[in-house]
């Protein structure tokens, strides 16, 4: 049922076992034994309770529970009352259905009492191939790394993401994207890290076309999520810079959609600090053609009829002032400098829709 792959040669990350294949959801009863584990409780969204209630009927007895109130940026209010649930249900072990939202609540819940977790992706955030939680709280959103939030096991089937809307396809793969561009020049980047941005990078240059031709082709659907198994692994293990800043700042501080924004802001980010990195920017320039890592990305969401204006997802002009200001109070590693008048320009055409200016 699918390959098998591991991150285990990731430094002082803890294996962690992936599968990939068509129906591989099914076999979410043998992979809670696995654990040793005898209750799951099942979290999605609202949006995604269905299939939420299908992982429970694929349990069948193993299933404690259903928690269907993951939100976006994992607010810390909606882990407190999923606490509750896993406390009312007894539950022993965590399995996390959907995108970024429901993995994000999964790992909140595991920061909290170290439950085992599946994931099983609909998406292409890439996050639950990380150590890393971001949670929000009174709009400001923090970021965490702890080897107890890295899911134990992750399930990728792609008939799941085969009735992803095109549209969202087409962002969430955009912000799959960015883990892997901001790799390329991470301070501690090694020759591994490098090389595994770049195929996942491949993965979706290449799928990506495919997958909007004809959204139900399976293995073009398998061959994008593997991307994101990539790009997810490798922000687990490097730092990230200025794009992951911007948008953390976007989501947590004004609640912008997550994948949306990453879309938006990823060629403007990338374009400012090709300035000072083009040559590891390059292998951006070498899978989309242009000298410019910034412009060739932009070209690529033009192509993929991404959203490109951050005025689109409902963004005051008013409101730029403010977050330059969130996003230089403290200083992060960044290949060019950051200075607040420059992140102010960048954000002025992110927020128009303009073709990136550095």
């Amino acid at each position: 049922m699918g390959k098998q792959m591991s991150n285990a040669d990731s430094g002082n990350i803890p294996p962690v076992r992936v599968l990939f294949g068509p129906s591989v959801r099914k076999t979410i009863p043998e992979e809670v034994r696995r654990l040793g584990a005898a209750r799951a409780l099942v979290l999605a969204t609202p949006h995604q309770s269905d299939a939420a209630l299908e992982i429970a009927e694929h349990l069948g007895a193993l299933a404690a529970g259903v928690f269907c109130k993951a939100e976006m940026h994992t607010p810390v209010h909606v882990t407190k009352a999923a606490m509750a649930h896993v406390a009312e249900t007894q539950a022993d072990c965590i399995v996390a259905i959907g995108g970024g939202s429901t993995t994000g609540l999964g790992k909140a819940i595991a920061y909290r009492c170290d439950l085992p977790q599946i994931v099983i992706p609909t998406t292409y955030a890439g996050s639950e191939a990380t150590p890393i939680l971001g949670q929000t709280e009174d709009g400001i959103k923090t970021t965490l790394s702890d080897p107890s939030v890295l899911p134990e096991v992750i399930l990728y089937d792609p008939e799941l993401v085969a009735t992803l809307p095109v549209s969202m396809t087409v962002t969430s793969a955009l912000n799959a994207m960015a883990h892997a561009a901001e790799a390329l020049y991470a301070m501690n980047r090694t020759t591994q890290t490098t090389a595994m941005a770049i195929d996942g990078l491949r993965a979706f240059v290449e799928g990506l076309p495919k997958v909007i031709a004809n959204p139900t082709d399976i293995a073009a659907r398998e061959a994008t999520q593997r991307g994101a198994w990539a790009c997810g692994t490798v922000l687990g293990q490097v730092g990230m810079s200025l794009h992951h800043k911007l948008c953390h700042t976007l989501g947590g501080s004004f609640d912008l959609p997550h994948a949306e924004t990453h879309a938006i802001v990823l060629p403007h980010a990338i374009a400012y600090n090709a300035r000072s990195a083009s040559k590891e920017l390059a292998p951006i320039c070498d899978l989309l053609g242009g000298d410019n890592a910034g412009l060739a990305l932009h070209a690529f969401a033009q192509q993929m009829n991404a959203p490109l204006a951050l005025q689109d997802l409902g963004l005051e002009e008013i409101d730029l002032d403010r977050a330059a200001d969130l996003a230089t109070t403290k200083p992060y590693p960044n290949p060019h400098p950051v200075t607040r008048a420059d992140i102010r320009t960048l954000l002025q055409a992110a927020w128009v829709g303009d073709t990136p200016i550095f």
